[in-house]
């Protein structure tokens, strides 16, 4: 048996690299069937590399085993929406609480930025929902907890399986800007506790409002 070599590894992490890419874009969608054949030629590698790549991003949890119909980019239940937002909740809360901690004044000042910048792009879904994400990452940088961040870097994977953005929901955009305001606010008081609890709140109303989206019945 051959020994892998290091352009097989590296064509094995451009694989996944790629294959996940593809997935947090949306040009692969939730319940659409891959075929390992297919993404070797999509990606112009062997299908070795393909094949280690799918077993990592299944472990990961973006992709799973659909009985009859096999390999597919996953999609969620209404019970793992609340499930994944419930997590978020979680790490979202501990984040804000350690930020409140330790937070820089220019890290401080670099939310505020990013909150005026969100203000100006209300009407704007997407980069709206660029704002937020910068928003929360800098949060998460100034929580100064590598794990927490690993974890919430996890979590995203699963959220970018989720289609569109709650910020396409009518009246999101302005109360999403409230209850970033109100984290803010906890943070440059030093106030980890609030700033753990408007965090949480700030995330169950955005699970509402995903639930909302994805499951309404028409």
């Amino acid at each position: 048996m051959d020994e892998p070599s290091d352009s097989n590894l590296s064509r094995a992490e451009y694989a996944y690299q790629r294959i996940r890419d593809a997935i947090r874009s949306g040009e692969f969608q939730p319940g659409q069937r891959l075929r390992e054949a297919d993404l070797a030629e999509h990606f112009k590698v062997s299908r070795t590399p393909i094949r280690e790549a799918i077993r990592r991003i299944t472990a990961d949890g973006l992709l799973e085993l659909v009985p009859g119909r096999g390999l597919a980019v996953a999609q969620f239940s209404m019970q793992q929406v609340r499930e994944i937002y419930f997590l978020r909740a979680v790490l979202e809360g501990a984040a804000a609480a350690l930020a409140a901690q330790y937070a820089s004044p220019s890290e401080v000042k670099a939310m505020v930025d990013l909150l005026d910048q969100s203000a100006d792009v209300l009407d704007d879904p997407s980069e709206t929902a660029r704002c937020n994400r910068l928003f929360h990452q800098a949060i998460y940088e100034a929580a100064r907890n590598r794990y927490l961040s690993q974890a919430l870097a996890q979590l995203s994977d699963a959220l970018t399986l989720l289609p569109g953005t709650t910020f396409e929901a009518e009246g999101r955009s302005p109360s999403a800007l409230a209850e970033h305001r109100a984290i803010l606010d906890a943070i440059s008081a030093r106030a980890p506790e609030q700033a753990e609890e408007v965090a949480r709140v700030h995330i169950r109303r955005a699970s509402e409002t995903r639930i909302d989206m994805m499951f309404r019945t028409a």
